[in-house]
C-alpha cells in the first residue's frame, strides 16, 4: 500500500459518465487543484439515460448534465478541459474507434497522472463503467507508444502514473481529510442525479430533504473513513496503482 503520489503537473479523470469522477476521485482532485494541478475531465457518454422520469426530454437532460458536470469541476477546483465524447449512455464500447479518441486526448493533454474507473471490478453491472475502465488503460497503451494510431498526428506520450478507482484490490491512497467539503459540492452540483443516485427528494418536505442530504453526506464521510483506514488516515480515497511502463 502506497499513500500520497506527489501533487501532478496535469491530471485527467475519466469517467463514464458525469458524476463518475467526482463519485471516485474528487476529493483527490481537489487536493491536486488546490495545490496547482491542472485537473481535465474527459466523460464518455452523454447522460442521456440517467433519469428516472419516463417522459424526460433526453436531450435537454443532455445538455442539463454536461452544464452540471462544469460546475461539479468547478466545485473541485478544476482549471482543466471538459472532454465529452458524447457516446449514448448504456451503449459505450470500448472499441478501436473509442480507444482512438481516448489515446488523442492523452496525446494533447499530456497528464501526468490518469484517473479511471477499474475495469476489473468483480460484479459490476453497468456495462458503461466496465468499458470506460478499459478505455482509460488502453487508452494509455495507445497514447504512451509512438506506432499507435500515426494518422493522430499527436506525439506520444506516456502518463507517469494510472489510477484506478472503484477497486476490488487498492494498493493506493490519498489522503483526503481537508477536502470533503469539495468533493460533496461537486457531487451536489449534479442536481439531475439528486433523486436517482443520492436519494435527495428535492419535491420533498424541507425537513425530509435536510435529513436526505445529511445521510448522503454522511455516507460520503463514511466510505472515506473506510477508504482511509486502508493505510492509516482519516479519510482517504483509494486505488489500484499501474505503472503506464509496464
Amino acid at each position: 500500500m502506497s499513500l500520497n503520489l506527489p501533487t501532478p503537473a496535469v491530471a485527467l479523470a475519466i469517467g463514464a459518465h458525469p458524476d463518475d469522477v467526482e463519485f471516485g476521485c474528487g476529493a483527490t482532485l481537489a487536493k491536486w487543484a488546490a495545490a496547482g494541478c491542472v485537473v481535465h475531465h474527459l466523460i464518455c457518454t452523454d447522460g442521456s439515460k440517467g433519469s428516472w422520469d419516463v417522459e424526460a426530454d433526453t436531450d435537454a437532460l443532455v445538455r442539463t448534465r454536461q452544464e452540471e458536470q462544469r460546475a461539479a469541476a468547478k466545485a473541485l477546483g478544476a482549471t482543466g478541459e471538459q472532454v465529452f465524447l458524447g457516446y449514448v449512455d448504456g451503449e459505450l464500447e470500448s472499441g478501436l474507434d473509442a480507444r482512438r479518441q481516448v489515446a488523442a486526448w492523452i496525446r494533447r493533454l499530456r497528464p501526468t497522472v490518469v484517473l479511471g474507473h477499474d475495469p476489473w471490478k468483480r460484479y459490476r453491472l453497468h456495462p458503461d463503467h466496465r468499458h470506460a475502465g478499459l478505455l482509460a488503460v488502453e487508452g494509455v497503451v495507445a497514447a504512451r507508444d509512438p506506432h499507435f494510431f500515426p494518422e493522430l498526428e499527436l506525439p506520444h506520450h506516456r502518463p507517469d502514473e494510472l489510477l484506478l478507482f472503484e477497486a476490488d484490490e487498492p494498493d493506493h491512497v490519498e489522503d483526503v481529510a481537508d477536502h470533503v467539503d469539495r468533493k460533496v459540492a461537486a457531487l451536489l452540483s449534479h442536481t439531475s442525479q439528486l433523486r436517482s443516485t443520492m436519494g435527495i427528494d428535492e419535491s420533498a418536505d424541507q425537513a425530509t430533504v435536510a435529513a436526505q442530504r445529511a445521510a448522503f453526506e454522511h455516507d460520503v464521510h463514511a466510505r472515506l473513513i473506510e477508504r482511509g483506514a486502508l493505510e492509516g488516515v482519516a479519510l482517504g480515497e483509494s486505488y489500484k496503482r499501474l505503472s503506464p511502463a509496464s
